[in-house]
């Protein structure tokens, strides 16, 4: 019987969002100069010419791919909880819990991770990015309650999210690793 539309719509539509996904993991732990189409191909299970269906280079297909690992999320979750009535310490453990529960049940997660990180690293300055800024700012409200460790809060939002990033890598591409631990994250902090 031949499909409608519809199906054939919907056929379309997963195999466009197969692509993004297998792509994704791919261009994460191979680097957009180290993406060859034809191994991209092999690797997501279909040819060279499917591919070029959905997406007419590389770098579209990259693109397409950077547009879906934005971290306006996370940067909207973060905000949320930098408006709760408790402390510091409190908040940024609430951060590293969900990072840490994200991260253990969804490598698309990890994947997002990556390439947030990688587009980060192309900015001009990517301490400007309201990732760190956000963090940042809850970090000098812990060193105010004295929940936080002293120090430049940019830097230490630096190295917190630098730790999600190595774990996130080490996740991608070994398969004995340990999983990133909330104390971890807030040791980093030394919250308390």
């Amino acid at each position: 019987m031949p499909k409608t539309q519809q199906q054939c719509k919907q056929l379309r539509d997963d195999m466009r969002n197969r692509i993004l996904k297998m792509s994704s993991l791919y261009f994460a732990r191979n680097g957009f100069a180290d993406t060859k189409i034809s191994d991209l191909a092999k690797h997501i299970g279909i040819g060279q010419g499917t591919l070029y269906l959905y997406f007419k280079s590389k770098e579209e297909l990259f693109d397409a791919i950077r547009s879906s690992a934005d971290n306006r999320e996370e940067i909207s979750q973060i905000r949320l909880l930098d408006c709760l009535p408790i402390s510091a310490g409190e908040k940024i453990g609430k951060i590293s819990e969900a990072i840490c529960r994200y991260m253990a049940e969804d490598d698309n997660y990890c994947v997002k991770i990556t390439l947030q990180t990688q587009l980060l690293l192309e900015k001009e300055n990517m301490y400007e990015d309201d990732l760190y800024k956000e963090l940042a700012k809850i970090i000098r409200q812990g060193q105010k309650e004295g929940s936080v460790i002293g120090g430049d809060a940019m830097y230490l939002a630096d190295l917190y999210w630098g730790n999600v990033y190595l774990y996130a890598l080490k996740k991608l591409f070994s398969k004995n690793i340990s999983i990133l631990k909330q104390e971890t994250l807030n040791r980093l902090l030394d919250v308390r």
